[in-house]
């Protein structure tokens, strides 16, 4: 893999932060064809407790394209995991929270496996061990790059949404976003990254407290693939979600953050409580 410059790692991902200094840190991850206006509606609850960093993948939101490998490369989830790291490095964050949906997700439970230094605590929501095939993967990857985001922007909402939220302002907005935010050289790109990826192996040696959330009406990550989280990670809570198919974050967002909450407030004790 080449390397990405030093000059272009302090500014690689497009990213936000929100709450206040000094407070504890939270790393949050999206979704492939998301951005990390994803994360809107938990924030101004997660803003009041935690300095909250969000950040676009590639080709996503504000994040261009060009921060991955040279041309002719494969884009890897590890990869995504270094332009984190040197987020983290460039806001001089040694440790912190990570919560991450699918890709997001996978970011995260990649660190977590081979930088539980940085890794307080983990939450992988609607998000695998290995995502399936490598061949659908190739296959979506190879169709973006012939024909742009159309094709795809036609299915997401029934791989995102259950049909009854599938029509809603929210779902709507998300999908806008697919069409008018996302490159396809980036979307290809994240695809590339999720035919790699299996972490099933190595799932035992995550060693920070970990929440995992899966939608029951999920057809993308269904919640099989949460209980293989869940029992690979030592230690691991599963919360199943019903009405939420993969976006949970957007669909169901209180009961995402009520789980989210419980499991930081384990992990990240407020000052002055008894845990």
């Amino acid at each position: 893999m080449t390397p990405v410059p030093p000059a272009a790692r302090r500014t690689a991902l497009h990213h936000t932060a929100d709450g206040p200094d000094g407070a504890p840190l939270l790393v949050l991850g999206p979704s492939v064809g998301t951005t990390l206006a994803l994360w809107d509606p938990l924030l101004p609850v997660l803003a009041r407790r935690f300095r909250v960093l969000r950040w676009d993948l590639p080709g996503h939101g504000g994040t261009p394209t060009g921060v991955l490998a040279a041309a002719g490369t494969t884009t890897t989830v590890p990869e995504l995991a270094r332009l984190v790291l040197d987020l983290a490095d460039a806001r001089g964050l040694d440790r912190f929270a990570y919560a991450g949906v699918s890709l997001g997700g996978a970011v995260g439970a990649w660190l977590a496996v081979h930088h539980p230094e940085r890794i307080a605590s983990l939450a992988l929501i609607c998000s695998s061990a290995r995502f399936g095939e490598p061949t659908g993967w190739h296959e979506r990857a190879a169709l973006v790059r012939a024909e742009g985001l159309g094709p795809v922007a036609e299915a997401a909402a029934g791989r995102w949404f259950t049909p009854a939220f599938a029509a809603s302002p929210e779902a709507t907005a998300l999908l806008d976003a697919l069409r008018r935010s996302v490159s396809p050289d980036g979307y290809a790109a994240c695809c590339d990254a999720l035919a790699r990826y299996d972490l099933r192996a190595d799932l035992p040696r995550i060693t920070a407290p970990t929440l995992v959330v899966a939608g029951r009406a999920d057809p993308a990550t269904p919640p099989a693939h949460a209980r293989e989280l869940t029992d690979g990670i030592p230690g691991a809570t599963l919360v199943e979600l019903p009405g939420a198919a993969h976006l949970a974050a957007a669909e169901r967002p209180g009961a995402v953050l009520t789980a989210l909450l419980g499991h930081l407030d384990c992990a990240h004790p407020a000052p002055g409580t008894d845990h």
